[in-house]
């Protein structure tokens, strides 16, 4: 259970939430009286937030740490979707639906998620308009990026997708350093490899090609991608 300093903390950091950017303060107040113990989940690293079998409904916001979200087919084998931190959004509601449908969410790290739940969450919908129209164009977003990604997965060969999919996270959670971006997350080969479907065999082999190169420096926790020599073979 979360103290009341963590649980003041939590409401500070709504205001922060890109989707809730801006917003006029009635409306950060209103979703604030939300914030309760019963919809607040403080975490440990590899925690089962979700199954395909026990979706969970409303919207959920991740306050610390890193969500996995990924598939699986019929021999177990798991396919990453995507990876949430801090300030990233997700779930399900009547009005709209954020792509978790299916996937189990998984803590990648310590974390805390804070819930609001369908029938607290549409009432405010139907009063703020200006918060429909944020959650039209997050979900646009999502649908333009999803398409981008399908289609460079698709076309690229195996070299490409590595380095696609890298410079992608590296957008997210990258620090650039040195001309470097610093993707300062634990990625296994494997998981690198559910996430383009591919084996963590060939993935190792293109990662040690690129290092080779100097394209990548990478490390067990890290990942290092040399932005003008990735800027180039992408282009």
């Amino acid at each position: 259970m979360l103290h009341d300093e963590a649980m003041e903390n939590i409401t500070s950091f709504l205001p922060q939430i890109k989707i809730f950017e801006s917003l006029p303060a009635e409306i950060i107040r209103e979703i604030e009286q939300l914030v309760t113990r019963s919809n607040t989940y403080k975490l440990s690293k590899n925690s089962i937030l979700q199954t395909p079998d026990n979706e969970r409904n409303g919207l959920f916001f991740v306050i610390a740490g890193k969500l996995r979200f990924y598939k699986t087919n019929s021999a177990g084998k798991q396919h990453t979707v995507c990876i949430l931190s801090e300030g990233g959004m997700f779930g399900e509601v009547e009005t709209f639906s954020l792509g978790t449908r299916g996937t189990y969410v998984e803590t990648m790290e310590d974390s805390i998620v804070f819930s609001i739940p369908t029938e607290q969450f549409e009432p405010l919908l139907g009063k703020y308009p200006e918060l429909s129209l944020r959650f039209l164009s997050d979900i646009s977003k999502r649908l333009r990026a999803q398409e981008e990604l399908v289609e460079k997965l698709v076309f690229r060969d195996l070299r490409g997708k590595v380095l696609y999919f890298l410079n992608r996270l590296s957008q997210k959670f990258g620090i650039e350093e040195n001309g470097y971006w610093k993707i300062d997350i634990p990625l296994t080969h494997q998981e690198l490899a559910n996430m383009i479907g591919a084996t963590r065999e060939a993935v190792s082999l293109t990662l040690q090609e690129l290092s080779n190169e100097g394209i990548l420096v990478t490390s067990r926790r890290m990942v290092m991608i040399h932005i003008e020599k990735a800027m180039k073979e992408l282009d």
